[in-house]
């Protein structure tokens, strides 16, 4: 599998190299957002540093993911729990500090990988019929949400959670099940990730009720109003 480094920091970016070469993987390094840019048309996954010289990271993974769908894990120093909501937000499907042990890198990456099959699953699990709950439509074969007839953009994680309680709307799932199912990995239970996607629903569809949250078990797709109240005025 063909992956994208992006890391200013030459001895980091060896230990990488060498790590996912090692597994099998062919890499290409970029130390700059610009070099980023033009080869992540060739990645299968990526691997973001923030720390770049020419462009802030997190803008750098904006601007990527309107590009490229390809799988993405940003590994930085940045601890802060505001970066790693912000990164998730911005549509990293993992978020790795440094120092990290490689062996739990590579395991993250494996995971990831897995994840590519999500969107499949979701399809299956959906059917073909747009799923409609007050003036939200869930259309999972076409991977759209509409509020009001207007279309809403979702990252593709924040969409296959939505599908996924979409495809059994009338079930509450757990946490782990979720995590399972689109992470492929029950253990990001002790994360903020789903939440953070959950958090991402509600706010770019101003449908806090879409999403219900069972507190101490799980989710389940919600009914809201059509004239649903805005998240920010909750």
């Amino acid at each position: 599998m063909h992956a994208l480094l992006v890391e200013d920091d030459d001895r980091m970016a060896q230990a990488l190299t060498t790590a996912l070469a090692q597994r099998g993987h062919t890499v290409r390094r970029a130390a700059r957002a610009l070099d980023a840019l033009r080869l992540v048309h060739e990645a299968e996954f990526v691997l973001l540093d923030l720390g770049l010289p020419d462009l802030d990271g997190l803008e750098l993974l904006r601007r990527l993911r309107t590009v490229c769908e390809a799988p993405l894990i940003v590994v930085t120093a940045r601890c802060e729990e505001r970066d790693i909501v912000q990164g998730l937000r911005a549509g990293a499907d993992d978020y790795v500090v440094k120092p990290f042990r490689m062996n739990e890198l590579m395991a993250r990456i494996d995971t990831v990988r897995r994840r590519t099959a999500a969107p499949h699953r979701s399809r299956a699990d959906g059917g073909g019929r747009p799923v409609r709950t007050g003036d939200v439509e869930i259309d999972v074969a076409g991977r759209t949400v509409t509020v009001g007839g207007v279309e809403v953009r979702l990252t593709r994680r924040e969409f296959d959670v939505l599908a996924f309680l979409a495809a059994r709307p009338e079930e509450v799932h757990a946490r782990e099940e979720i995590l399972d199912r689109i992470w492929g990995d029950v253990f990001l239970a002790a994360s903020r990730s789903l939440d953070v996607h959950v958090a991402g629903i509600r706010a770019k569809t101003c449908r806090a009720e879409l999403v219900r949250t069972v507190r101490g078990f799980g989710y389940q797709l919600g009914a809201p109003a059509p004239d649903g109240e805005r998240w920010g005025d909750l």
